[in-house]
């Protein structure tokens, strides 16, 4: 018996033509509910077809995180694309290879992009992906492993590499616990027994030999996650990959992503393909 998916719109955030909601999917591969927040652009029509834009929130926040960071309402508006904020948990956006009922990229490609395509006329050469923090690595971890869907993706501040001792030292400063580590084994097993390294977006494009296509990823001057900006941007361009690359001023922060963002829209109008 097929895996049956069911989407419920459960609030309207608002009437007017900047048409903000919120959907709820009962996921069969995630075993739980996942709100889904959705923006339309101001003079949305439903007979057009427009370009998507999955944007993926940080650690500890959730699918709410980009309406308070960002005016997703003037987004929409002035790139003409639909916005998909979906709930991604503390897992990374990935399918755990030890807990049975979190597989997120699963949930991904077979739940909610059929139900976004189901929702909307989306254009299916433009969809993009971007995210910050823990969104950022899951934006450019599901772009590596399945280009043919995306046009292309971008990250900023992105937690790209997965290392235990830097995401130990990451969670004292930022928690003052030891949260994102012990959180990072219920999803990847103990650190010490599997090779967390193996899911860090360096070893993602060193495996997938066929990747060509480029990225934009950005970070401020004081986040402790530059490191790993910089490791891509090294390991990209080595590749020959035609990344966009940019640093400015600005730390871990709603106010450095409030600025960074929009230059991802920009990088995504560029790269609209129109055949």
């Amino acid at each position: 018996m097929k895996n049956i998916v069911t989407v419920t719109m459960c609030m309207v955030l608002s009437q007017s033509l900047f048409a903000q909601k919120i959907f709820n999917i009962t996921s069969d591969k995630l075993k739980q509910n996942v709100p889904v927040l959705v923006q339309e652009p101001k003079d949305y029509q439903s007979s057009k077809s427009y370009p998507l834009v999955f944007m993926l929130h940080g650690y500890s926040e959730n699918y709410g995180q980009w309406n308070k960071t960002t005016d997703l309402k003037k987004l929409a508006t002035d790139y003409q694309m639909i916005l998909v904020c979906p709930e991604g948990f503390v897992n990374y956006y990935m399918n755990s290879p030890i807990m049975k009922d979190f597989k997120y990229e699963d949930f991904f490609f077979k739940e909610l992009v059929p139900k976004m395509d189901k929702k909307y006329n989306i254009d299916n050469k433009n969809v993009f992906i971007t995210g910050l923090s823990m969104g950022g690595y899951g934006a450019l971890s599901l772009f590596i492993k399945h280009p043919d869907f995306f046009n292309t993706a971008a990250s900023t501040s992105g937690a790209l590499e997965i290392d235990h001792e830097n995401f130990k030292e990451i969670s004292l400063k930022f928690f003052e616990s030891e949260r994102m580590t012990n959180d990072l084994e219920m999803t990847l097993g103990n650190h010490k027994k599997n090779d967390w390294n193996k899911f860090s977006i360096s070893s993602l494009l060193e495996r997938n030999k066929d990747f060509t296509k480029g990225f934009f990823i950005d970070c401020g001057t004081e986040d402790p996650l530059l490191p790993n900006t910089l490791k891509i941007k090294k390991l990209a361009l080595s590749k020959k990959l035609p990344i966009r690359f940019s640093i400015a001023p600005g730390e871990h922060n709603n106010e450095y992503w409030a600025k960074s963002i929009e230059y991802h829209f920009v990088y995504f109008k560029q790269h609209l393909k129109t055949e």
